[in-house]
């Protein structure tokens, strides 16, 4: 038998270091998990070097990745292998060690190995990942917080996967629907500007040598042309600079509130940017119930990771009213940002004991508004565009003929 020591962590989230004896690792991690610990690393006493501590470790040579940067679907890739491995009773640090040799990312690579050498020093998991806030947002280090603390670690992260994979393809959704109408939108301006620059300035210059009135489409056709040729790179510059400004503007909180207020009060499309939100209230608030976390401690961590700021704000108050001992749906009522259906169903599932799952309906039914908007959206937009295409060119065509039917008129 050999010596075994220990670093794991009991059903309170306190981190225990101890020594046990058996023949193998695994031995003594399935002795730990059955006293309710969470593993967190096993060393073997080394034979070599006098008493010294050793970690068994698979070691890869020439690693190869396919990008440096990181990405969403790295990350959702990341926690799903890492609840798989839990699942299957696999140490977290043996976890990430597998898992450093699959990734595809130089940089999530990098991070990982960092994750190792903090859990190795006594962090727990989500303390080694608060220490990447640009990789694991306060969503992940909650809940990871929250899974160490109930002993339901590999639960709680396969609920953040499946969180993180719907939402992935909630966005390549919407990407995807908005991608036709800008490609459409670009070419349109594209065509425009090539008949701006280049056709109007051959036909002017043809004009130029007949000694005809010009009519006064096509005199401000002509013109127009010739201020876009001339000024082009100014409006270029100037629309960067108005650009920046804009942006610039936006970072500030009252330029975010504005810019937020004005997007909601849209017509048509104001109902679409509030449906964004709740979709993203409704999507990060059922994972957080259903892993276990406190309704205020879940709202808290919405209220830091919505992405509005209209919103954090309701979130705050609605937080507030909840601390004082008020169900969750009469702030949320107070607040005339959600539908009586969405104030409906949270008052119902409080009273039945099913809020995780109303969220859960709640976010299903706000993405399917979303994509069936975007879908009448793009069927819309496309017959529109081409018909305002059309007619701009058309006019265009129309006033570059104009003088030759003068001409013609002349002629005879």
């Amino acid at each position: 038998m050999a010596k075994f020591f220990y670093i794991a962590r009991d059903s309170k989230g306190q981190k225990i270091n101890g020594v046990e004896e058996g023949y193998t690792q695994e031995e003594i991690i399935v002795r730990l998990q059955s006293k309710g610990m969470i593993v967190v690393n096993v060393l073997t006493e080394s034979k070599e070097g006098g008493g010294g501590l050793r970690q068994d470790k698979v070691v890869k040579s020439g690693l190869k990745f396919k990008h440096p940067y990181l990405t969403s679907d790295d990350l959702v890739l990341f926690c799903r292998q890492l609840a798989t491995l839990l699942g299957a009773g696999v140490t977290i640090l043996k976890s990430l060690d597998i898992i450093s040799l699959q990734v595809a990312s130089a940089k999530l690579h990098s991070v990982i190995k960092k994750l190792q050498k903090d859990m190795e020093a006594g962090l727990s998991l989500h303390e080694a990942m608060a220490k990447h806030p640009t990789v694991f947002s306060e969503l992940w280090v909650n809940l990871t917080e929250s899974g160490e603390a109930s002993g339901n670690l590999a639960m709680v992260l396969n609920r953040l996967a499946t969180y993180l994979e719907r939402h992935a393809a909630f966005r390549a959704k919407v990407v995807s629907a908005l991608i036709y109408p800008c490609i459409l939108m670009l070419a349109g301006l594209g065509a425009l500007l090539f008949l701006t620059i280049k056709i109007i300035p051959s036909f002017a210059e043809l004009f130029a040598g007949f000694k005809v009135q010009m009519p006064f489409l096509t005199t401000l056709i002509i013109n127009a042309s010739l201020i876009i040729r001339k000024y082009l790179l100014v409006f270029l510059i100037g629309f960067a600079v108005i650009f920046y400004l804009f942006r610039k503007f936006i970072n500030t909180k009252e330029g975010r509130r504005m810019y937020e207020n004005f997007k909601f009060n849209l017509p048509v499309f104001g109902d679409f940017f509030r449906a964004l939100v709740v979709e993203r209230f409704s999507s990060e608030m059922s994972t957080l119930v259903e892993s276990g976390v406190p309704i205020l401690y879940s709202l808290e961590i919405a209220e830091h990771s919505v992405g509005n700021l209209i919103m954090s704000e309701i979130i705050a108050k609605v937080k507030n009213e909840v601390r004082q001992g008020k169900p969750l749906s009469e702030p949320i009522d107070r607040s005339g940002f959600f539908e009586p259906m969405v104030v409906q169903m949270i008052a119902i599932g409080e009273e039945i004991g099913e809020l995780p799952q109303m969220f859960k309906k709640l976010n299903t039914f706000y993405q399917e508004y979303v994509e069936t908007f975007l879908s009448r959206f793009t069927t819309i937009f496309e017959p529109v565009m081409l018909v305002f295409m059309g007619f701009v060119i058309g006019i265009m065509v129309i006033g570059m003929f104009l003088p030759i039917f003068q001409i013609a008129r002349i002629g005879m």
